[in-house]
């Protein structure tokens, strides 16, 4: 009797199977359809109800940390300021007087746009990072790990990340700022002085009143006019170029300010007030070209676009770094219609997917600072007393901590690309960085191409051991010959002056960049636990002697973030 049944029921399954296939191929795919419907419409009712509870809270953090540090370093920032320019030589009697009347407008509008920016950040990021992280909980392998994810994501991270953002905004406004006007201040006369008579200054103040008042409604009534092409016609577009590379409506209406006060600087730098006044009216036809262009509509434009150079500018700042200086270092860049860097051409969906994150180049840079780190100190080239001094300092004289440290990590980063034979930055673990999967971001587009020049020249001089050992203590110390002297790596010195001369140039530029890299908030917070961990390396190496004698000397307590 089984065996009749089972026979019966097989056969039965099979005239089903075969007369209404097509139906059960229907019903699968609506299921499936139906199944991605209601996944879609879950995400974004719990997307929507995370950004509810957990937006106000993060936004409120947001908006009120920064504006808090705004108002609270304002008073100092103007004081250093005014300051700078007072005391740095690298600008003549003059142009400090422009400056410094300009200078109030400056701060009025830092305050003004800080404080509006920081109001729609913590909006955006308040209220849509709950929501993008419930979408990206999919990602996860598992109906059972994708529903926990697509609840716990973007909650208490939402927050968290909110406190980080105003934590890096508070190191760039007290750390990195400050080490800017140091720089203007400490410049030699090696640098340039930049003069201007006194007759052109009302000149300049004129014409950049008149950039203000001109090319800041236009550019607002541009980008309003254009906003339904950006969405209807140009919407993919938009997404990767527009949002992510200062595109948008507001950022646009936000770049316009700058951009009509750069109109002193061409009067400055043309010493013609006829070329300043045709800048305000050329800089709005450029910006309705490069608007065109970004959404696919009629090339040029119908607004007038007089010269404003005296000398055409053969190069435009995309090719400026491949081609070096055309005229000899001299002559003026063209000013942008926006702060933005130029198109570049459209990845496919694979290059875009295999893009390398920002964070992934951070966090093994970090990690080869810590695995360098814990070398030098092995061979007590970096205490625990330098450590913690450069810890607890806000401008602390440890050059060899603060800059020597991570220019020696980043020199070992471009020989292991070097060695290796990539033909970009290859990273520890075996991902290489590419002018294809490069991330696309801002900063990055300012340092790829000459990391990649300076890595370049490293592979065509062909270092000898003891020339990269010697290259290696340029890097550590900065140059400074008695400092150099202190460490016996094995390095010689090249007995050709040409050859010595190339690898100094090597050593200027690497540690070049990694002062300006060191100015970035972000690093600044990734490179403190980067130190933390050193000091606690020490501590864990020479004994509780060590640990003892260093917690008398100094107050620093050593919490690793999590």
């Amino acid at each position: 009797m089984t065996s009749t049944a089972v026979g019966w029921w097989g056969s039965l399954k099979q005239w089903v199977q075969e007369n209404y296939a097509d139906l059960i191929d229907s019903l699968k795919q609506a299921v499936r359809v139906a199944y991605v419907v209601f996944a879609f419409c879950s995400a974004l009712f719990i997307g929507a109800l995370k950004g509810i509870l957990v937006g106000p809270i993060a936004g409120l953090l947001l908006i009120l940390g920064n504006v808090g540090v705004i108002l609270a370093l304002f008073p100092a920032q103007v004081t250093w300021t005014v300051y700078s320019f007072v005391k740095t030589n690298r600008i003549n009697a003059a142009l400090k007087f422009a400056i410094i009347f300009a200078l109030p407008i400056l701060f009025c509008l830092w305050l003004v746009l800080s404080i509006f920016g920081s109001v729609l950040v913590g909006i955006g990021y308040g209220f849509f990072t709950p929501w993008v992280s419930t979408f990206e909980a999919f990602r996860h392998k598992g109906e059972a790990k994708k529903f926990l994810h697509s609840i716990v994501d973007g909650t208490w991270g939402t927050i968290k990340g909110s406190c980080t953002v105003v934590r890096d905004f508070a190191d760039f406004c007290y750390h990195s700022y400050p080490l800017y006007l140091k720089e203007l201040r400490e410049s030699t006369s090696d640098h340039q002085t930049l003069s201007i008579r006194l007759s052109e200054v009302p000149a300049c103040i004129v014409v950049g009143l008149m950039g203000l008042v001109v090319d800041v409604p236009l550019y607002t009534v541009i980008a309003l006019l254009k906003s339904p092409f950006m969405l209807f016609k140009g919407w993919q577009r938009l997404l990767h170029d527009l949002i992510t590379r200062e595109g948008c409506v507001i950022l646009a209406i936000v770049s316009s300010i700058f951009v009509g006060l750069y109109g002193s600087v061409i009067v400055f730098q043309e010493r013609s007030f006829k070329k300043g006044v045709a800048y305000v009216v050329a800089v709005v036809a450029k910006f309705d070209e490069y608007t065109n262009d970004w959404l696919y509509l009629r090339e040029g434009s119908f607004l007038p676009k007089p010269r404003y150079r005296k000398s055409k500018v053969s190069h435009s700042a995309e090719n400026s770094v491949q081609k070096g200086k055309t005229n000899g270092g001299s002559g003026p860049l063209e000013a942008p219609a926006m702060f933005m860097s130029s198109l570049a051409p459209s990845r496919s969906v694979r290059e875009t997917i295999q893009e390398v994150k920002m964070v992934q180049i951070w966090e093994d840079l970090m990690k080869c600072s810590e695995m360098r780190g814990k070398e030098l100190v092995d061979a007590k080239i970096v205490t625990a007393v330098q450590l913690t001094e450069w810890l607890k300092a806000k401008e602390s004289n440890q050059d060899l901590v603060s800059l020597g440290l991570p220019s020696y990590a980043f020199l070992h980063c471009l020989l292991y690309s070097v060695k290796a034979g990539s033909i970009g930055l290859l990273l520890s673990g075996g991902v290489e960085v590419t002018q294809q999967n490069r991330p696309q971001d801002r900063l990055l587009d300012w340092f790829f191409h000459p990391v990649m020049v300076l890595k370049e020249q490293i592979r065509v001089i062909s270092l000898q051991e003891e020339e990269v050992r010697f290259l290696e203590k340029l890097v550590l110390f900065n140059g400074d010959g008695l400092s150099m002297q202190s460490w016996e790596n094995g390095s010689i010195v090249p007995e050709d002056a040409l050859r010595e001369a190339q690898i100094q140039a090597i050593s200027r530029r690497l540690v070049g960049m990694t002062r300006t890299i060191s100015k970035f908030p972000t690093y600044r917070r990734k490179y403190r636990q980067v130190v933390k961990i050193l000091i606690t390396y020490c501590h864990e190496k020479d004994g509780p002697l060590l640990m003892r004698s260093t917690r008398s000397g100094s107050s620093v307590e050593i919490v690793l973030d999590v």
